[in-house]
């Protein structure tokens, strides 16, 4: 990552915002553990109290449906925190899956706001707490840390509605949404849905995926794509001139008729131009030049991920 972008997350970064976007899945039983344990990519068993996981939902066929930052809140509550645009359909088919499980399934979000910090406003906040656990409870609210923005720290703060949002200056949602993409993490928002499995996103690369624990839709599909190595997509960060958002194609030079990815995040750059996670063919990211939307479109650049792929490790 260069100077000048590290420079640029750790100048803008700061502060507290209210995410209306993302919304909570609440599950709720003393089978909730075992019950999300037989659905997802991450291992909810072994989640302790001061754990916080990211984790895939996924058809039969290892297509991501929707992605989570998961925690406990509680021996028989799990949170799943996701994007509000695909919660909906997410739970009720979640709920499809319950059956005889002891297990209550709900939209929690209006009950739990979910609000980002990020930069020397959690450091401040961590520093008060005293604790480097990756979920630390505070009264009714949870800190949930997440993947930095190169290397400015972020968290979830996920509280109930009657509390106060917690302090700081003001950070605007078009910056945390820029952190995001920063993050090198993409979550499934609807433009996405059932467009990748998750190596495609580098979630094994994260810890989004455990490859030790039981089954779950798609687990065949997805232990397949890394160890028989037939996965040819991965997620890469890119810059552009032009506006991009997700569901976009991008094309390659190499074949102007056939697009080689798909944009997965994007947000405009304070630098300049839009930043954004696309997840392409590997071979595309070797040489040639990206284009957005058509062969001839906006011309794209590649920017370092700020983690080592698994293969790399």
């Amino acid at each position: 990552m260069s100077l000048t972008l590290q420079q640029s997350l750790s100048q803008h970064l700061d502060g507290v915002v209210r995410l209306d976007t993302l919304g909570v899945i609440r599950a709720v039983g003393e089978e909730a553990v075992k019950f999300l344990q037989g659905q997802l990519t991450q291992d909810v068993a072994l989640m302790g109290d001061s754990d916080a996981r990211l984790a895939a939902f996924c058809t039969a066929k290892g297509r991501m449906l929707a992605s989570f930052m998961m925690f406990r809140r509680g021996p028989q509550e799990v949170l799943l925190v996701c994007s509000r645009d695909i919660l909906a359909p997410t739970l009720k088919r979640l709920q499809m899956f319950v059956m005889r499980a002891k297990v209550k399934l709900s939209d929690a979000s209006e009950a739990l706001p979910v609000y980002g910090i990020a930069g020397p406003t959690l450091q401040a906040l961590v520093a008060q707490l005293g604790s480097t656990s990756l979920k630390i409870d505070v009264g009714p609210a949870s800190l949930v840390f997440l993947a930095p923005a190169g290397a400015v720290p972020r968290a979830l703060w996920v509280t109930d509605a009657a509390e106060p949002a917690p302090a700081g200056p003001v950070l605007s949602a078009e910056l945390w949404l820029w952190g995001n993409v920063h993050s090198g993490i993409a979550p499934i928002t609807t433009p996405t849905v059932e467009a990748f499995v998750p190596q495609m996103l580098n979630y094994e690369s994260v810890g989004g995926v455990n490859f030790k624990k039981g089954c779950y839709p798609g687990q065949e599909v997805v232990a397949r794509s890394q160890f028989r190595g037939t996965l040819k997509r991965r997620g890469y960060l890119v810059h552009g001139d032009e506006a991009m958002a997700p569901g976009q194609e991008i094309f390659h030079t190499g074949d102007a008729n056939q697009p080689c990815g798909t944009v997965a995040l994007a947000a405009p750059s304070p630098l300049g131009g839009f930043d954004g996670i696309v997840s392409m063919q590997t071979a595309a990211a070797t040489s040639g030049e990206l284009h957005l939307g058509a062969a001839g479109g906006p011309a794209l650049g590649l920017l370092p991920l700020p983690y080592p792929l698994l293969e790399d490790i």
